[in-house]
């Protein structure tokens, strides 16, 4: 490794510690060392807190599951002990670190050494798993898994569970449903199913079965509501004033994260329902124009929010363009107000008017913005670009 001059003495000690950690670690990162870029790329220093949800620490969590199942192939161990587990996690921050990625992603993603343990789970000797479980049937639940289809039928998710269930019983008469025990075993099989199938197609699974969970439930949260309520609350007296009340509290909403297009669904039911239950009744969505790109966080010039595909979604870097990811806006579809026949996004509802991938037309160029025009004051400090199509 050539260190170029100018390069700070203090950055040289912290090669020499990464160097120095890594001996410690009984993880090969060069075994997954794709996915471990992608990781750093989908984690970028500036983006990585508002794509947390979405794109980040599904992709964190997937590459640590990858490298634990690489890892059992030649310890036949599906877990870390302790120790190990604080160094490897270390390891890894740095790696990332060094290819660009935010420094904070343990706490971004809340990743602790214990997710690299055994936890509460009796079952971690990869032998004595494959014992216990029918190991055919999660190849074939999982071996391949449709990112619509698997949403909604769960044929991969309802046997990781069985299996869960199996080994977390080992030695045991009953359990309840809820056990963290069973939770701490669904990641044990995991990192079994990732050691049996290759890194690309364990990662294809792992992205699609995270993209289940998040698009079930809305990521943001919501600020307190009185004014809101007062401008709009029972009969409304005065549009302009309600809708400016609107306005200005969706505009806290659009500084938290960006969010996929069933993700903003969801959200614009939840904050509705709330609104009802404090005494506004009139569809104010409708009256004051919302939309479900006012949920997610906005970009270009013209600021228009930024609703993620459903589907799992990397992040692109370009030594000319720099990192850039696909926005759906071809659809400026009304936020829907919630009623009694609402039904939520992850329900399945297969009438949804959303696609699951943005589609551009052929009139539609791909723009650069500088990051300073998209995400004002956000990411000032940036001087990477965000591509979109508009």
């Amino acid at each position: 490794m050539r260190v170029q001059q100018g390069v700070s003495f203090s950055l040289i000690l912290q090669l020499i510690s990464l160097l120095f950690f890594l001996c410690l670690c009984t993880l090969n990162f060069s075994a997954a060392e794709s996915f471990v870029s992608t990781t750093a790329t989908d984690c970028w220093a500036s983006f990585a807190p508002y794509l947390a949800n979405v794109v980040c620490c599904p992709q964190f969590d997937a590459t640590m599951v990858i490298l634990m199942g690489q890892y059992s192939k030649y310890s036949g161990m599906l877990s870390l002990n302790t120790t190990n587990a604080q160094h490897c996690l270390s390891d890894f921050e740095k790696i990332l670190e060094t290819q660009g990625a935010n420094r904070n992603l343990k706490k971004i993603c809340s990743i602790h050494p214990a997710n690299l343990t055994e936890a509460s789970c009796p079952v971690v000797d990869a032998n004595k798993f494959e014992s216990i479980v029918d190991s055919s049937k999660i190849l074939t639940a999982c071996g391949k898994v449709d990112p619509v289809k698997e949403c909604c039928q769960q044929v991969c998710q309802n046997a990781i569970l069985d299996a869960a269930r199996k080994i977390a019983m080992d030695g045991m008469v009953s359990m309840p449903e809820n056990s963290t025990r069973i939770d701490d075993c669904k990641s044990i099989v995991f990192r079994w199913l990732a050691s049996k199938l290759d890194p690309s197609s364990a990662n294809g699974v792992l992205r699609a079965l995270s993209n289940c969970k998040v698009n079930k439930v809305c990521p943001l949260v919501f600020p307190d509501m009185a004014n809101v309520t007062k401008e709009c609350g029972y009969t409304i007296s005065n549009k302009t004033a309600c809708c400016k009340a609107m306005e200005s509290y969706v505009s806290h909403l659009q500084e938290q994260s960006f969010i996929t297009n069933l993700q903003a669904l969801n959200c614009a039911a939840s904050l509705g329902m709330k609104l009802q239950k404090a005494n506004v009744s009139q569809n104010v969505y409708d009256l004051c124009h919302i939309n479900l790109k006012d949920f997610s966080l906005q970009v270009g010039l013209q600021e228009s929010g930024c609703l993620l595909p459903s589907l799992p979604l990397d992040v692109n870097y370009d030594k000319t363009s720099g990192i850039g990811f696909i926005c759906d806006l071809n659809d400026n579809i009304e936020a829907p107000w919630p009623s009694a026949s609402f039904v939520p996004a992850g329900s399945c509802n297969e009438t949804s008017k959303l696609p699951a991938r943005p589609t551009a037309k052929p009139s539609q160029a791909t723009a650069g913005f500088q990051v300073k025009e998209l995400i004002v004051p956000l990411l000032l400090s940036s001087s990477l670009v965000l591509t979109a199509l508009i």
